[in-house]
């Protein structure tokens, strides 16, 4: 078999996983929360993870499960705890925290990884978390 018929994809690295973080910690600062932020390969594998003073320990376990929430089914935690929220409690059964904070890393329309999220509410996760993505954009501009 020859090369060119092997895929080539990007790939996140432990320098841009960082950076992810950085801007996730900013927005957290920004708003005085404190959190956990968890970022994650596209196989759900931890790359980084940061635990900001005063966290509650129980979310260095929860922000990498939302991250690998995200990236092991392609959509962003919150998807999950609307689910639950509407009264589909099936979705419980899966491998998955229901909350939100969990958002995948995509770039050229591939995921290539997740940041998740926890600390304060699942909500101001989320916001945090918004804010890893949206320096991805900014990292690869």
């Amino acid at each position: 078999m020859s090369a060119e018929k092997l895929t080539i994809k990007k790939a996140l690295n432990l320098e841009v996983a960082k950076q992810i973080a950085a801007a996730a910690e900013t927005e957290a600062r920004k708003n005085g929360w404190n959190v956990v932020i968890a970022v994650v390969d596209d196989g759900g594998h931890l790359i980084y993870l940061q635990r900001m003073d005063d966290t509650q320990y129980a979310s260095v376990e929860v922000a990498p499960q939302k991250a690998r929430t995200a990236i092991g089914f392609k959509r962003p935690s919150k998807a999950f705890e609307d689910a639950v929220a509407s009264g589909r409690n099936a979705v419980l059964g899966l491998p998955i925290i229901p909350l939100e904070g969990g958002l995948p890393l995509v770039v050229d329309g591939k995921m290539i990884g997740a940041i998740g999220v926890s600390g304060v509410t699942s909500q101001q996760d989320g916001v945090v978390a918004q804010a890893g993505v949206d320096a991805l954009a900014r990292i690869l501009a």
